[in-house]
């Protein structure tokens, strides 16, 4: 969800914006609005919004005045305004969209859009792609410097960090470096029977051959014959999982 702000003096294109965006845009949630600019910003501040509605011509503070008081931010902006004769110095404050009321609905659409799209996490994006590709075809695709190699996931035997990489260790006994860390490989294997166990293994519960409980962890014998240590703090969890699975 893209969670927004409306600031506008006009109580009644506040009201239609946010109505238009609840029927329309049901991606965007509006976590705050203000008819005042001064209270605008404190909305922006204690909301954190992804997105600011912003009229311009306002009582007391332009939104153009406002932006500049907020100063650094980390939030879109679209403005909503009768006037057309700030486009310019609104685009130099980059602003996503500049709308003229009264709204056109397709032009809402459109500049929410453009904010979906330019939020969009690039890594997101991959690895739910990497997902759609496991579930269609049971492989995954490994990144090199060279291209992407494809292996089925059920042939992944465990995962290694080794600093901001990630080797990879496979039922034909190669390990492969790719240039993923493990908490990325973790996010891409979630919905598969991967576990991590400590801060630098994940591992395929289908290729465990032995597990030892130890006083601090344990330790788990994989089918390439590692022995990957169980964390501390996984042991209680890690022994009922094994519990639920083999019994």
């Amino acid at each position: 969800m893209i969670k927004a702000v409306i600031i506008d003096d006009e109580n009644s294109a506040l009201i239609s914006l946010e109505l238009a965006l609840k029927e329309y845009c049901p991606t965007v949630e509006v976590v705050g609005k203000s008819n005042v600019a001064k209270d605008g910003i404190e909305e922006i501040k204690i909301k954190s919004p992804d997105l600011v509605f912003l009229d311009i011509q306002m009582p007391h503070m332009t939104g153009i005045e406002l932006l500049e008081k907020v100063g650094i931010r980390n939030f879109d902006v679209i403005f909503v305004t009768v006037y057309d004769t700030f486009a310019i110095k609104a685009f130099k404050l980059n602003a996503v969209d500049y709308l003229l009321k009264p709204i056109s609905i397709p032009e809402l659409i459109k500049a929410v859009n453009k904010v979906a799209e330019n939020r969009k996490d690039p890594l997101e994006s991959a690895q739910r792609m990497d997902r759609i590709r496991a579930s269609l075809s049971g492989k995954v695709g490994l990144p090199f410097s060279s291209g992407t190699e494809y292996v089925k996931i059920a042939d992944i035997i465990r995962i290694e960090a080794d600093g901001s990489y990630c080797k990879v260790i496979t039922m034909d006994r190669k390990t492969r470096l790719i240039s993923r860390n493990l908490k990325e490989m973790q996010g891409l294997f979630e919905e598969e029977s991967f576990y991590r166990t400590h801060k630098s293994h994940l591992i395929n519960l289908e290729h465990i051959k032995k597990y030892s409980p130890l006083k601090d962890g344990g330790l788990v014998e994989m089918a390439d014959g590692a022995n990957i240590e169980i964390a501390r703090s996984n042991k209680a969890e890690f022994s009922l999982l094994l519990k639920n699975l083999y019994r």
